[in-house]
Formats: C-alpha cells, structure tokens, sequence
C-alpha cells in the first residue's frame, strides 16, 4: 500500500460523498436502506466511515442515486478500493483504539487535554511501558510491549520533519505528580516533556490545581482537524471498552469553546516550563 493512503480517512471520506449524494436525491437513510433490503445503521455506518464500504456498496449505493457520471463513479470504486486496505498499525495486530490511529495519522493538528497521564504522542519508552502495565494489569508482556510499539511508531508525526503534526496540549497538575514507573522514570519524562515543548509544532500548558475546578473537569478529550476541508473535524473521547467520536458542528463548537478556556486559564508555555521543571527536580532529588 502506498504510504499516503490512510483507510480510515478513506472510508471518512467516502462516507461523506456517499452522504452527499443521499441528500441532493432527497432521501433518508431508512428509504435506502428499504430500496437495497439492508439495515439502517449500515447505511448510518457506511456513510459515517466506522464500517468498511465495499465497492459492491458504493455501486448499489450510486444505482440508488442514479449517478450517471461515470467518473464519479469510478472514483468512488478506488476510494472503496483503498478504503479496505490496512494501515500500518495493522501490522501489530488487533488494536482496539485503530480507528483513531487512522485519524491521528491523517491529521494536521491535534488539541487534547490530558488529567491522568502524559498524551501518548509525549511518552518516553519506559514511561509508556509503566502506563500500559497499570492500566491494563491483566495484559502479558507480549500485548504490553506490542502496544507499547504502536505507541512509538505514532509518534513519528510529531518527529516528522516535513509534515509535523501540530500539538497542543493541556496537562492536569496531577499528570505531573502521578508517579508512573518510579521518580527516575518521571524525571525523565518531564524532561523529555520540556525537550518537546521547545519544538515550534508543539505547545505545553500546564493547568494547576491551585486553579480549581475548570472546564477539564468532565475527563480527557481531544480535538482532531484536517488538511483537507472536506474532512470535518474530530472529537475523540477516549473509553475502557470503546470510545467515541462527535463530528457534528454544535458538538465540535462546543468542544472547541471549552478548549478555548482550557488555553485561558492554565499556566502558559514560558510558565509551564518552569513548573514542570521544578517537578522534574523533585523526582530527581529523590
């Protein structure tokens, strides 16, 4: 597979014009789903990109809509094609969070606050290995040390010196003080951290807890946008079992305006810095 061929913004995509074409025809989901004998929510997934669109789907789809360019339909063939294709995470396996991978891969900027641990993208190796071993104390260390990998490779868009992927990132205090893999390894990961903070792609704001409470308050979530405007952009609200993502404009404003204030009230990136230094200092001392 090519390597600019993302299957999970493909089937975004697909879904999107597929979407397009249902409404200029002026029909709901359930009118074609009764016309091809198939469920309503596969329509609704289909056109939201969570299900794999075959190019069976898009050719019964544009027979639905009477779609008579032949162009139109062809690309939509390739689109289904690449759709169905696998990413490079694939290559470790069944990751439950893929989907978002696909997305985070394809982005250009990515806003996230983060209130338990240090966003993924900003995780050194043995900190990373820590994180995943306590949150999933059931895993052996075969499963550990895969996610671990695919935790490392995402975060070639942050070192990609061509295309980086443009981060800003709000950490609660309590990211800081949470002691992940013994005071050598948060030591080094809050250097690591200030390291990072100093490239010009990425930005780091702490938020205090002499603050109170805030906008964050409710748990982590992340904001993912896209070169193309085609492409909507994201809310990823990350869970145990799945996780969810709101691409509807009155959620994503929402989202955004709280992010807003996210950004207002912790401390800033000159500020920051110096906290999370002091900190770092601390675990040093031991």
């Amino acid at each position: 597979m090519a390597s600019n061929v993302n299957p999970t913004v493909r089937r975004r995509r697909l879904g999107q014009e597929l979407r397009r074409l249902r409404e200029q025809r002026g029909m709901t989901a359930e009118e074609v789903a009764d016309r091809l004998l198939v469920s309503q929510s596969k329509i609704s997934r289909l056109e939201n990109g969570r299900r794999s669109i075959s190019q069976r789907d898009v050719r019964d789809l544009c027979g639905v809509y009477e779609v008579e360019d032949r162009r139109i339909v062809d690309s939509l063939m390739q689109m289904a094609k690449e759709s169905r294709q696998q990413g490079w995470w694939h290559a470790f396996g069944d990751i439950p969070y893929s989907v978002y991978i696909g997305l985070e891969t394809d982005a250009a900027s990515l806003r996230v606050y983060e209130p338990q641990v240090v966003p993924g993208l900003l995780q050194t190796r043995p900190y990373a290995e820590a994180v995943v071993a306590g949150a999933l104390p059931e895993a052996t260390a075969a499963d550990i040390e895969r996610r671990v990998q695919v935790r490392m490779r995402r975060q070639d868009r942050i070192k990609d010196e061509r295309n980086p992927l443009r981060l800003w990132a709000v950490l609660d205090e309590s990211v800081l003080r949470r002691e992940v893999g013994g005071k050598h390894t948060m030591a080094e990961q809050l250097e690591y951290l200030n390291e990072m903070s100093q490239q010009p792609h990425v930005t780091l704001q702490v938020m205090p807890f002499s603050m109170g409470a805030h906008p964050g308050v409710n748990g982590q979530y992340a904001i993912l946008e896209f070169p193309e405007a085609s492409d909507s952009t994201v809310i990823y609200l990350e869970g145990v079992t799945s996780d969810l993502y709101l691409e509807k404009a009155n959620d994503v404003a929402n989202y955004s305006v709280m992010y807003e204030h996210l950004r207002a009230q912790a401390l800033n990136p000159d500020q920051t810095r110096e906290f999370i230094e002091k900190v770092a200092k601390e675990y040093a001392r031991g």
